[in-house]
Protein backbone atom coordinates (compact mmCIF):
# COMPACT_ATOMS: atom_id res chain seq x y z
CA UNK A 1 0.00 0.00 0.00
CA UNK A 2 1.36 3.36 -0.96
CA UNK A 3 2.05 5.87 1.79
CA UNK A 4 1.23 8.76 -0.51
CA UNK A 5 -1.78 10.65 0.79
CA UNK A 6 -4.58 11.35 -1.70
CA UNK A 7 -4.78 14.95 -2.80
CA UNK A 8 -8.01 16.71 -1.97
CA UNK A 9 -9.83 18.42 -4.81
CA UNK A 10 -9.27 22.12 -4.81
CA UNK A 11 -12.43 24.15 -4.89
CA UNK A 12 -11.95 27.73 -6.09
CA UNK A 13 -15.64 28.45 -5.58
CA UNK A 14 -15.51 28.25 -1.82
CA UNK A 15 -14.27 31.82 -1.56
CA UNK A 16 -17.19 33.23 -3.51
CA UNK A 17 -20.57 34.03 -2.06
CA UNK A 18 -23.09 31.67 -3.63
CA UNK A 19 -26.37 30.09 -2.63
CA UNK A 20 -25.94 26.78 -0.73
CA UNK A 21 -27.60 24.79 -3.52
CA UNK A 22 -25.41 26.34 -6.20
CA UNK A 23 -22.26 25.79 -4.15
CA UNK A 24 -23.13 22.14 -3.48
CA UNK A 25 -23.89 21.38 -7.13
CA UNK A 26 -20.65 23.01 -8.26
CA UNK A 27 -18.53 21.26 -5.64
CA UNK A 28 -20.06 17.89 -6.56
CA UNK A 29 -19.31 18.65 -10.20
CA UNK A 30 -15.68 19.46 -9.29
CA UNK A 31 -15.32 16.10 -7.51
CA UNK A 32 -16.11 14.42 -10.82
CA UNK A 33 -14.08 16.53 -13.25
CA UNK A 34 -10.86 17.16 -11.30
CA UNK A 35 -8.03 16.58 -13.77
CA UNK A 36 -5.91 14.45 -11.41
CA UNK A 37 -8.30 12.56 -9.13
CA UNK A 38 -11.77 13.25 -10.48
CA UNK A 39 -14.29 10.44 -10.20
CA UNK A 40 -14.72 10.36 -13.98
CA UNK A 41 -10.98 9.70 -14.42
CA UNK A 42 -10.89 7.14 -11.60
CA UNK A 43 -13.94 5.34 -12.98
CA UNK A 44 -12.45 5.17 -16.48
CA UNK A 45 -9.36 3.43 -15.07
CA UNK A 46 -11.60 0.49 -14.08
CA UNK A 47 -13.73 0.64 -17.25
CA UNK A 48 -16.69 2.38 -15.63
CA UNK A 49 -18.25 5.24 -17.57
CA UNK A 50 -19.52 8.17 -15.50
CA UNK A 51 -20.92 11.52 -16.54
CA UNK A 52 -20.34 14.44 -14.20
CA UNK A 53 -23.55 15.71 -12.60
CA UNK A 54 -25.14 18.82 -13.97
CA UNK A 55 -24.40 22.04 -12.17
CA UNK A 56 -27.88 23.27 -13.02
CA UNK A 57 -31.31 21.75 -13.45
CA UNK A 58 -33.00 21.74 -16.85
CA UNK A 59 -36.50 23.16 -17.12
CA UNK A 60 -38.17 22.46 -20.45
CA UNK A 61 -41.11 24.63 -21.47
CA UNK A 62 -43.41 23.31 -24.16
CA UNK A 63 -46.77 24.26 -25.55
CA UNK A 64 -48.67 25.40 -28.57
CA UNK A 65 -47.66 28.34 -30.74
CA UNK A 66 -47.91 31.72 -28.95
CA UNK A 67 -48.52 30.14 -25.53
CA UNK A 68 -46.20 32.62 -23.79
CA UNK A 69 -43.19 30.33 -23.29
CA UNK A 70 -40.60 32.89 -24.34
CA UNK A 71 -42.42 35.69 -22.49
CA UNK A 72 -42.24 33.72 -19.25
CA UNK A 73 -38.49 33.13 -19.67
CA UNK A 74 -37.90 36.85 -20.29
CA UNK A 75 -39.95 37.68 -17.20
CA UNK A 76 -38.16 35.13 -15.01
CA UNK A 77 -34.65 36.33 -15.84
CA UNK A 78 -35.80 39.97 -16.18
CA UNK A 79 -34.11 40.34 -19.54
CA UNK A 80 -35.54 40.41 -23.05
CA UNK A 81 -33.54 37.49 -24.37
CA UNK A 82 -36.16 35.59 -26.37
CA UNK A 83 -38.28 37.00 -29.16
CA UNK A 84 -41.99 37.10 -28.42
CA UNK A 85 -45.05 37.68 -30.56
CA UNK A 86 -47.99 36.13 -32.31
CA UNK A 87 -45.80 34.75 -35.08
CA UNK A 88 -43.92 31.47 -34.58
CA UNK A 89 -40.76 32.99 -33.14
CA UNK A 90 -39.18 29.85 -31.68
CA UNK A 91 -38.66 27.33 -34.49
CA UNK A 92 -35.93 25.28 -32.80
CA UNK A 93 -34.61 24.47 -29.35
CA UNK A 94 -32.99 27.28 -27.38
CA UNK A 95 -31.09 26.77 -24.13
CA UNK A 96 -31.20 29.86 -21.92
CA UNK A 97 -28.62 29.77 -19.16
CA UNK A 98 -26.81 32.04 -16.73
CA UNK A 99 -23.18 32.89 -17.42
CA UNK A 100 -20.49 35.51 -17.10
CA UNK A 101 -21.60 37.65 -20.04
CA UNK A 102 -24.21 37.88 -22.75
CA UNK A 103 -23.45 35.48 -25.60
CA UNK A 104 -25.24 33.48 -28.30
CA UNK A 105 -24.09 29.98 -29.25
CA UNK A 106 -24.81 27.88 -32.32
CA UNK A 107 -25.65 24.18 -32.47
CA UNK A 108 -22.17 22.64 -32.16
CA UNK A 109 -21.10 25.09 -29.45
CA UNK A 110 -24.32 24.33 -27.58
CA UNK A 111 -23.58 20.60 -27.59
CA UNK A 112 -20.04 21.29 -26.33
CA UNK A 113 -21.58 23.26 -23.48
CA UNK A 114 -24.12 20.50 -22.78
CA UNK A 115 -22.49 17.11 -23.56
CA UNK A 116 -25.44 15.34 -21.92
CA UNK A 117 -27.52 16.29 -24.94
CA UNK A 118 -25.23 14.92 -27.65
CA UNK A 119 -27.77 12.17 -28.46
CA UNK A 120 -29.78 14.97 -30.11
CA UNK A 121 -27.42 14.46 -33.06
CA UNK A 122 -29.36 11.29 -33.80
CA UNK A 123 -32.36 13.44 -34.78
CA UNK A 124 -31.62 14.52 -38.33
CA UNK A 125 -31.72 18.29 -38.80
CA UNK A 126 -31.94 19.25 -35.11
CA UNK A 127 -28.39 20.62 -34.89
CA UNK A 128 -29.19 23.42 -37.35
CA UNK A 129 -32.07 24.47 -35.12
CA UNK A 130 -30.23 24.24 -31.82
CA UNK A 131 -28.87 27.30 -30.04
CA UNK A 132 -28.03 28.68 -26.61
CA UNK A 133 -28.42 32.13 -25.12
CA UNK A 134 -26.13 32.99 -22.23
CA UNK A 135 -27.31 35.78 -19.94
CA UNK A 136 -25.54 37.45 -17.04
CA UNK A 137 -28.82 37.71 -15.15
CA UNK A 138 -28.85 36.45 -11.56
CA UNK A 139 -32.55 37.01 -10.93
CA UNK A 140 -34.57 34.57 -8.84
CA UNK A 141 -32.99 31.09 -9.12
CA UNK A 142 -31.72 31.55 -12.67
CA UNK A 143 -28.10 30.80 -11.70
CA UNK A 144 -29.23 27.27 -10.77
CA UNK A 145 -31.22 26.37 -13.84
CA UNK A 146 -31.24 26.28 -17.62
CA UNK A 147 -34.43 26.84 -19.55
CA UNK A 148 -35.08 24.86 -22.73
CA UNK A 149 -37.44 26.81 -24.98
CA UNK A 150 -39.08 24.46 -27.47
CA UNK A 151 -40.69 25.13 -30.88
CA UNK A 152 -44.26 26.40 -30.81
CA UNK A 153 -46.53 23.49 -31.73
CA UNK A 154 -49.29 23.76 -34.31
CA UNK A 155 -51.48 21.34 -36.23
CA UNK A 156 -52.28 21.29 -39.93
CA UNK A 157 -49.84 21.79 -42.78
CA UNK A 158 -46.99 23.11 -40.64
CA UNK A 159 -43.82 21.19 -41.65
CA UNK A 160 -40.95 21.09 -39.17
CA UNK A 161 -37.36 20.59 -40.42
CA UNK A 162 -36.86 17.72 -37.99
CA UNK A 163 -38.90 15.17 -36.05
CA UNK A 164 -40.24 17.69 -33.54
CA UNK A 165 -42.40 15.19 -31.62
CA UNK A 166 -39.52 12.75 -31.07
CA UNK A 167 -37.01 15.48 -30.20
CA UNK A 168 -39.30 17.17 -27.64
CA UNK A 169 -40.20 13.81 -26.11
CA UNK A 170 -36.51 12.88 -25.76
CA UNK A 171 -35.62 16.26 -24.24
CA UNK A 172 -38.54 16.02 -21.84
CA UNK A 173 -37.20 12.72 -20.54
CA UNK A 174 -33.81 14.34 -19.86
CA UNK A 175 -35.24 17.47 -18.22
CA UNK A 176 -35.71 17.80 -14.48
CA UNK A 177 -38.98 19.68 -14.91
CA UNK A 178 -41.41 20.03 -17.83
CA UNK A 179 -43.77 23.03 -17.86
CA UNK A 180 -46.67 22.67 -20.30
CA UNK A 181 -48.29 25.94 -21.33
CA UNK A 182 -51.79 26.04 -22.80
CA UNK A 183 -52.88 29.18 -24.64
CA UNK A 184 -56.53 30.07 -23.91
CA UNK A 185 -56.92 31.93 -27.21
CA UNK A 186 -57.92 28.97 -29.40
CA UNK A 187 -54.72 26.87 -29.67
CA UNK A 188 -54.88 25.08 -26.33
CA UNK A 189 -56.26 21.86 -27.82
CA UNK A 190 -53.44 21.45 -30.35
CA UNK A 191 -53.33 17.70 -31.03
CA UNK A 192 -49.58 17.71 -31.53
CA UNK A 193 -49.12 19.19 -28.05
CA UNK A 194 -51.52 16.68 -26.52
CA UNK A 195 -49.81 13.75 -28.26
CA UNK A 196 -46.39 14.75 -26.91
CA UNK A 197 -47.79 15.37 -23.44
CA UNK A 198 -49.36 11.90 -23.45
CA UNK A 199 -46.05 10.28 -24.43
CA UNK A 200 -44.19 12.19 -21.72
CA UNK A 201 -46.83 11.35 -19.14
CA UNK A 202 -46.22 7.64 -19.67
CA UNK A 203 -42.46 8.05 -19.21
CA UNK A 204 -41.96 10.96 -16.78
CA UNK A 205 -45.41 11.92 -15.54
CA UNK A 206 -44.06 13.23 -12.23
CA UNK A 207 -42.08 15.92 -14.06
CA UNK A 208 -45.08 17.38 -15.89
CA UNK A 209 -46.84 20.51 -14.65
CA UNK A 210 -49.70 22.14 -16.54
CA UNK A 211 -50.50 25.85 -16.75
CA UNK A 212 -53.08 27.99 -18.44
CA UNK A 213 -50.89 30.82 -19.65
CA UNK A 214 -52.07 34.32 -20.51
CA UNK A 215 -54.95 33.69 -18.14
CA UNK A 216 -55.65 37.43 -17.88
CA UNK A 217 -56.52 37.45 -21.58
CA UNK A 218 -59.13 34.69 -21.32
CA UNK A 219 -61.98 37.10 -20.65
CA UNK A 220 -64.15 36.90 -17.58
CA UNK A 221 -63.80 34.35 -14.82
CA UNK A 222 -66.61 32.35 -16.41
CA UNK A 223 -64.81 32.29 -19.76
CA UNK A 224 -61.59 31.29 -18.05
CA UNK A 225 -63.23 28.39 -16.22
CA UNK A 226 -64.88 27.25 -19.46
CA UNK A 227 -61.52 27.20 -21.25
CA UNK A 228 -59.89 25.27 -18.42
CA UNK A 229 -62.73 22.73 -18.41
CA UNK A 230 -62.33 22.20 -22.16
CA UNK A 231 -58.60 21.64 -21.79
CA UNK A 232 -58.97 19.30 -18.83
CA UNK A 233 -61.73 17.31 -20.56
CA UNK A 234 -59.57 16.91 -23.66
CA UNK A 235 -56.59 15.81 -21.57
CA UNK A 236 -58.64 13.36 -19.54
CA UNK A 237 -59.99 11.72 -22.71
CA UNK A 238 -56.52 10.31 -23.19
CA UNK A 239 -55.88 7.21 -21.03
CA UNK A 240 -52.33 8.24 -20.17
CA UNK A 241 -53.46 11.60 -18.80
CA UNK A 242 -56.64 10.56 -16.99
CA UNK A 243 -55.16 10.58 -13.51
CA UNK A 244 -56.41 11.56 -10.10
CA UNK A 245 -55.19 14.83 -8.68
CA UNK A 246 -54.88 16.52 -12.07
CA UNK A 247 -54.06 20.18 -11.53
CA UNK A 248 -53.81 23.17 -13.86
CA UNK A 249 -52.78 26.56 -12.55
CA UNK A 250 -53.54 29.94 -14.11
CA UNK A 251 -50.58 32.20 -14.80
CA UNK A 252 -49.83 35.41 -16.65
CA UNK A 253 -47.00 37.92 -16.81
CA UNK A 254 -47.69 40.62 -14.16
CA UNK A 255 -48.09 44.10 -15.58
CA UNK A 256 -48.45 46.94 -13.03
CA UNK A 257 -49.91 49.15 -15.75
CA UNK A 258 -52.55 46.56 -16.58
CA UNK A 259 -53.90 45.11 -13.32
CA UNK A 260 -56.11 42.04 -13.51
CA UNK A 261 -58.52 40.43 -11.08
CA UNK A 262 -57.54 37.00 -12.33
CA UNK A 263 -55.71 34.81 -9.82
CA UNK A 264 -52.06 34.64 -10.85
CA UNK A 265 -50.25 31.51 -9.68
CA UNK A 266 -46.95 32.36 -11.35
CA UNK A 267 -45.27 32.60 -7.93
CA UNK A 268 -46.38 29.03 -7.26
CA UNK A 269 -44.69 27.97 -10.50
CA UNK A 270 -41.49 29.67 -9.32
CA UNK A 271 -41.78 27.69 -6.07
CA UNK A 272 -42.14 24.50 -8.14
CA UNK A 273 -38.89 25.36 -9.89
CA UNK A 274 -37.17 26.02 -6.56
CA UNK A 275 -38.47 22.72 -5.17
CA UNK A 276 -37.05 20.92 -8.22
CA UNK A 277 -33.68 22.59 -7.58
CA UNK A 278 -33.68 21.34 -3.98
CA UNK A 279 -34.57 17.85 -5.15
CA UNK A 280 -31.75 18.01 -7.72
CA UNK A 281 -29.27 18.83 -4.95
CA UNK A 282 -30.42 15.79 -2.97
CA UNK A 283 -30.33 13.56 -6.06
CA UNK A 284 -26.83 14.76 -6.91
CA UNK A 285 -25.56 13.95 -3.42
CA UNK A 286 -27.29 10.56 -3.50
CA UNK A 287 -25.81 9.85 -6.95
CA UNK A 288 -22.37 10.81 -5.62
CA UNK A 289 -22.76 8.14 -2.93
CA UNK A 290 -23.88 5.56 -5.50
CA UNK A 291 -20.99 6.36 -7.83
CA UNK A 292 -18.50 6.09 -4.94
CA UNK A 293 -19.94 2.68 -4.07
CA UNK A 294 -19.80 1.62 -7.71
CA UNK A 295 -16.15 2.64 -8.12
CA UNK A 296 -14.93 1.16 -4.82
CA UNK A 297 -16.78 -2.12 -5.41
CA UNK A 298 -15.37 -2.30 -8.94
CA UNK A 299 -11.84 -1.66 -7.65
CA UNK A 300 -12.34 -4.32 -4.98
CA UNK A 301 -13.59 -6.78 -7.59
CA UNK A 302 -10.72 -5.90 -9.93
CA UNK A 303 -8.11 -6.54 -7.21
CA UNK A 304 -9.85 -9.78 -6.19
CA UNK A 305 -9.94 -10.90 -9.82
CA UNK A 306 -6.27 -10.05 -10.16
CA UNK A 307 -5.43 -12.26 -7.17
CA UNK A 308 -7.47 -15.06 -8.74
CA UNK A 309 -5.68 -14.52 -12.07
CA UNK A 310 -2.30 -14.72 -10.33
CA UNK A 311 -3.27 -18.08 -8.79
CA UNK A 312 -4.62 -19.27 -12.14
CA UNK A 313 -1.42 -18.26 -13.92
CA UNK A 314 0.64 -20.12 -11.34
CA UNK A 315 -1.46 -23.24 -11.88
CA UNK A 316 -1.23 -23.17 -15.68
CA UNK A 317 2.51 -22.55 -15.52
CA UNK A 318 2.90 -25.69 -13.40
CA UNK A 319 0.80 -27.68 -15.87
CA UNK A 320 2.76 -26.29 -18.80
CA UNK A 321 6.09 -27.13 -17.14
CA UNK A 322 5.06 -30.70 -16.26
CA UNK A 323 3.74 -31.44 -19.76
CA UNK A 324 6.86 -29.95 -21.35
CA UNK A 325 9.11 -31.88 -18.98
CA UNK A 326 7.39 -35.16 -19.72
CA UNK A 327 7.35 -34.38 -23.45
CA UNK A 328 11.15 -34.13 -23.39
CA UNK A 329 12.03 -36.63 -20.65
CA UNK A 330 10.05 -39.63 -21.91
CA UNK A 331 11.53 -39.75 -25.42
CA UNK A 332 14.98 -39.08 -23.94
CA UNK A 333 14.64 -42.06 -21.58
CA UNK A 334 13.26 -44.19 -24.40
CA UNK A 335 16.28 -43.49 -26.60
CA UNK A 336 18.66 -43.79 -23.64
CA UNK A 337 17.32 -47.28 -22.83
CA UNK A 338 18.49 -48.55 -26.22
CA UNK A 339 21.85 -46.84 -25.89
CA UNK A 340 22.46 -48.29 -22.41
CA UNK A 341 21.38 -51.74 -23.58
CA UNK A 342 24.20 -51.78 -26.16
CA UNK A 343 26.88 -51.65 -23.45
CA UNK A 344 27.98 -54.50 -21.25
CA UNK A 345 27.74 -53.91 -17.50
CA UNK A 346 31.52 -53.67 -17.12
CA UNK A 347 31.80 -51.15 -19.98
CA UNK A 348 29.03 -49.02 -18.51
CA UNK A 349 30.66 -49.07 -15.07
CA UNK A 350 33.91 -47.96 -16.64
CA UNK A 351 32.20 -45.09 -18.50
CA UNK A 352 29.95 -43.56 -15.84
CA UNK A 353 30.99 -45.32 -12.68
CA UNK A 354 29.17 -47.98 -10.73
CA UNK A 355 26.66 -45.54 -9.20
CA UNK A 356 25.91 -43.87 -12.52
CA UNK A 357 25.47 -47.22 -14.19
CA UNK A 358 22.98 -48.28 -11.49
CA UNK A 359 20.94 -45.06 -11.98
CA UNK A 360 20.84 -45.52 -15.75
CA UNK A 361 19.81 -49.14 -15.43
CA UNK A 362 16.97 -48.34 -13.03
CA UNK A 363 15.79 -45.34 -15.13
CA UNK A 364 15.62 -47.35 -18.34
CA UNK A 365 14.50 -50.67 -16.84
CA UNK A 366 10.79 -49.93 -17.43
CA UNK A 367 11.32 -49.11 -21.10
CA UNK A 368 13.54 -52.20 -21.58
CA UNK A 369 10.97 -54.44 -19.90
CA UNK A 370 8.07 -53.04 -21.92
CA UNK A 371 10.03 -53.25 -25.16
CA UNK A 372 10.85 -56.90 -24.59
CA UNK A 373 7.19 -57.57 -23.78
CA UNK A 374 5.92 -56.04 -27.08
CA UNK A 375 5.79 -58.46 -30.04
CA UNK A 376 8.17 -57.60 -32.89
CA UNK A 377 5.38 -57.04 -35.44
CA UNK A 378 3.80 -54.42 -33.13
CA UNK A 379 6.89 -52.47 -32.18
CA UNK A 380 6.61 -49.98 -35.08
CA UNK A 381 3.03 -49.14 -34.12
CA UNK A 382 4.03 -48.67 -30.49
CA UNK A 383 6.89 -46.34 -31.44
CA UNK A 384 4.54 -44.24 -33.57
CA UNK A 385 1.95 -44.11 -30.78
CA UNK A 386 4.64 -43.19 -28.26
CA UNK A 387 5.87 -40.40 -30.52
CA UNK A 388 2.32 -39.09 -30.94
CA UNK A 389 1.85 -39.12 -27.15
CA UNK A 390 5.08 -37.13 -26.64
CA UNK A 391 3.95 -34.66 -29.31
CA UNK A 392 0.62 -34.31 -27.48
CA UNK A 393 2.46 -33.50 -24.27
CA UNK A 394 4.45 -30.74 -26.00
CA UNK A 395 1.24 -29.37 -27.54
CA UNK A 396 -0.44 -29.32 -24.11
CA UNK A 397 2.60 -27.54 -22.68
CA UNK A 398 2.25 -24.74 -25.22
CA UNK A 399 -1.55 -24.69 -24.80
CA UNK A 400 -1.32 -24.23 -21.03
CA UNK A 401 1.31 -21.54 -21.51
CA UNK A 402 -1.17 -19.52 -23.57
CA UNK A 403 -3.96 -19.83 -20.98
CA UNK A 404 -2.43 -17.30 -18.62
CA UNK A 405 -4.38 -14.08 -17.92
CA UNK A 406 -3.04 -10.56 -17.90
CA UNK A 407 -2.45 -9.34 -14.38
CA UNK A 408 -1.94 -5.94 -12.81
CA UNK A 409 1.53 -4.63 -12.18
CA UNK A 410 2.55 -3.55 -8.69
CA UNK A 411 2.22 0.08 -9.76
CA UNK A 412 -1.31 -0.47 -11.09
CA UNK A 413 -2.39 -2.25 -7.90
CA UNK A 414 -0.93 0.53 -5.80
CA UNK A 415 -2.75 3.14 -7.90
CA UNK A 416 -6.10 1.34 -7.50
CA UNK A 417 -5.56 1.07 -3.76
CA UNK A 418 -4.80 4.81 -3.62
CA UNK A 419 -7.96 5.58 -5.57
CA UNK A 420 -10.02 3.49 -3.16
CA UNK A 421 -8.46 5.25 -0.16
CA UNK A 422 -9.06 8.64 -1.77
CA UNK A 423 -12.76 7.92 -2.32
CA UNK A 424 -13.12 6.61 1.22
CA UNK A 425 -11.10 9.31 3.00
CA UNK A 426 -11.79 12.39 0.87
CA UNK A 427 -14.84 12.06 -1.37
CA UNK A 428 -17.14 10.37 1.13
CA UNK A 429 -16.13 12.81 3.85
CA UNK A 430 -16.77 15.71 1.46
CA UNK A 431 -20.18 14.29 0.63
CA UNK A 432 -21.12 14.09 4.32
CA UNK A 433 -20.10 17.71 4.86
CA UNK A 434 -22.04 18.86 1.80
CA UNK A 435 -25.14 17.05 3.00
CA UNK A 436 -24.79 18.65 6.42
CA UNK A 437 -24.42 22.13 4.93
CA UNK A 438 -27.51 21.50 2.80
CA UNK A 439 -29.61 20.30 5.74
CA UNK A 440 -28.48 23.16 7.98
CA UNK A 441 -30.43 25.62 5.84
CA UNK A 442 -33.72 23.89 6.62
CA UNK A 443 -33.38 21.72 9.74
CA UNK A 444 -33.32 22.97 13.32
CA UNK A 445 -29.93 23.56 14.86
CA UNK A 446 -30.65 21.03 17.60
CA UNK A 447 -31.08 18.26 15.03
CA UNK A 448 -27.32 18.21 14.36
Amino acid sequence: MSSRKPRAVANPLETTTTAPGERILKECHNLYVDSEQGLVKIASSVDVHLLPPRKKIFVMIMGNHSAGKSSFINWYIEEHIQKTGVAIETQGFTFITSGRKRESLTGNATLHLYPHFRPLLEFKGVTDYLSAEVSSSKQKKFSLLTFVDTPGLVDGDMVYPFSVNSAITWLGKQADLVLVFFDPMGQALCKRTLNIVEQLSDAVGDKLHFYLSKADEAGSETDRQRVMMQIVQELCRRPGLNKCGFEMSTIYIPNPQKPSRCVNQIDGMCQTIEKTINQAVQKTLDQLEKDCNLITSTIKDRLAQDRADVGHNRSVRVHSFLCGLLGVLLPALFILSFVVNTFAKEELDALVGEGGARVLSVSTAVFVYLWEWIPEDGQVVVVMAFGAFCYLLMFLSKYFARQGSNTLSKKEKRTLADYSDYIQDVVRLKKVKLYESYLQQCAAEGDF
